[in-house]
């Protein structure tokens, strides 16, 4: 990571200014984000994703993981399938209430795991992506705080207390493939007049 880069997410110390810094890399307005390869911006099957992601991290979910609903065959032969889905870190209750509600009423799939506190909910995590039918990624599941350090490493120690204190929260289709795509529609309510883009 460049040096510009690495001072301006040391720099950030609220939750908002990490949610504005990720928004910005997702943009390309940052080259580098912790806990990623340096000089390496989202998948390119998350292109038309950008909008959408850019303005949740805006609004106060922070994705750090997401992809499309896909299904077909891939370099290895294999049928592969992919649910619409995204995680992240959310510190705002009454966004998360939003969120949650908004999934509910959609029909979409949700796990919601507390960071740091052992007696909090720690959902089951959601199966996202398979080949020939056999699981090969998951999102959401207990976060651990080693893990949490590796995908934050040089944040600022008051934003990362925050961070430890706060929820992350998946949200996936549940269905494979591009009816899922449905996912991102949802957002537009609870962003409210942002304007969101969608796959199809």
């Amino acid at each position: 990571m460049s040096r510009a880069d690495s001072s301006r997410w040391r720099a950030a110390r609220t939750p908002a200014d990490l949610g504005d810094l990720m928004a910005l890399w997702l943009e390309g307005g940052l080259a580098s984000r912790p806990g990623y390869e340096p000089h390496w911006g989202p998948d390119d099957e998350t292109t038309e994703l950008i909008p959408t992601l850019a303005a949740l991290c805006r609004t106060g979910y922070i994705t750090t993981c997401s992809q499309p609903g896909l299904a077909g065959t891939g370099v290895n032969g294999g049928w592969w399938e992919q649910k619409a889905a995204v995680t992240g870190l959310v510190t705002d209750e009454a966004l998360l209430d939003r969120l949650q509600r908004s999934a509910a009423d959609t029909g979409m799939n949700t796990c919601v795991n507390h960071v740091r506190r052992r007696d909090g909910r720690q959902g089951q995590p959601i199966i996202v992506t398979t080949c020939d039918g056999q699981p090969v990624t998951a999102f959401g599941g207990r976060i651990r705080r080693a893990d949490l350090a590796l995908e934050r490493a040089g944040t600022d120690r008051s934003l990362f207390a925050q961070i430890l204190a706060s929820i992350y929260l998946t949200i996936a289709a549940p269905t494979y493939g591009a009816t899922g795509q449905n996912l991102w529609r949802i957002f537009q309510g609870t962003l409210g007049s942002r304007p969101c883009s969608t796959s199809g």
